[in-house]
């Protein structure tokens, strides 16, 4: 009797975590979703991992016309002059920097935008504001940054509007001091882009119970009260989530606006890494340096991007693995 037993409470309260041993007929009963899963499997494999094959030149001095054992090797010879080059290192700077801003703005205007959205009453206002503000997602940064440029430019909207509110006796040479590029570079990505990134969080916030809102109501919590104790806790989780996952992109800065937008006198401020090299490698023919390049991006992003998931792990946090 106390045999059975047990074994309906182990039934019905199994153990959190235990994985099901694959087995013949557990692949055939989900011989369907095998199937499905073979044309993405092939594509993660043919773009994902074959082309880390190319990973190899940046241990080579790299020349197209020879083959692949006629490559002189030259091991760590490229990632030390990265780590030693001033331009790199600026470079670098620049990158973390507007990742940094990019990332900050983007996250608490999305979340602002959401929150003030969330409480538009009329259905109609709501779904008009949302689709203006994701308007600008649709257009590319060509045309982005020929807005920027006539909004910036000497007699642009920006300075006449400064000008009449009496802020500046004079246009701002906006484009032309670095100290002002990384703020245009954050400004243009959260005008293109906080409207789209608000679509999860109003999808977090239309899945919180409103049984939640109306206690809250009930025990005299104000707008303002229930945004900061049931929507935002609400929602905690999604937000977590994608914090993990921008902050494993930290050295994504972009290479459209800054490539658009810089110019010679900015230049210190405007190149990033992805900048760097297109100039001073695939331009010059340099793979080697170009690769190499490519997989300290990949390296510091994986790393960050395990470094957040353990971090929000060790706090309770929801994570990916």
């Amino acid at each position: 009797m106390d045999e059975t037993l047990a074994k309906k409470r182990a039934v019905r309260n199994p153990k959190r975590g235990k994985k099901q041993p694959i087995t013949w007929n557990l692949i055939k009963n989900q011989k369907q979703l095998i199937m499905m899963s073979v044309p993405l499997m092939l594509y993660i494999i043919l773009f994902a991992y074959v082309p880390v094959w190319g990973w190899t030149m940046a241990f080579q001095d790299y020349k197209p016309a020879k083959d692949f054992g006629e490559q002189a090797w030259v091991g760590f010879k490229h990632f030390k002059f990265l780590f030693t080059d001033d331009n790199f290192l600026r470079v670098l700077r620049n990158t973390v920097g507007m990742s940094l801003i990019n990332l900050v703005l983007g996250f608490v205007t999305a979340i602002i935008l959401a929150l003030l959205l969330n409480e538009i009453k009329k259905v109609f206002w709501k779904r008009t504001v949302q689709t203006i503000s994701y308007l600008p997602h649709f257009l590319s940064w060509i045309i982005v940054t020929g807005i920027v440029a006539t909004s910036l430019a000497s007699d642009g909207i920006i300075n006449d509007l400064l000008m009449k509110l009496q802020v500046i006796k004079e246009p701002i040479l906006w484009l032309s001091e670095g100290k002002y590029f990384w703020g245009i570079v954050g400004g243009s990505h959260v005008w293109k882009e906080v409207g789209w990134n608000t679509i999860i969080y109003l999808a977090a916030i239309a899945s919180i119970d409103p049984a939640l809102y109306e206690a809250a109501e009930i025990d005299g919590a104000t707008r303002y009260r229930k945004m900061l104790h049931v929507t935002l806790p609400g929602i905690k989780a999604t937000i977590v989530i994608l914090l993990i996952m921008s902050i494993g992109h930290i050295l994504e800065a972009g290479f459209e606006v800054q490539y658009l937008l810089g110019n010679g006198l900015v230049v210190d401020w405007a190149e990033t890494i992805d900048i760097f090299v297109l100039k001073y490698g695939i331009a010059q023919g340099n793979y080697s340096m170009a690769t190499a390049g490519g997989i300290f991006k990949t390296v510091v992003s994986v790393t960050m991007l395990l470094l957040a998931n353990w971090t929000a792990k060790r706090l309770g946090e929801e994570r990916l693995l």
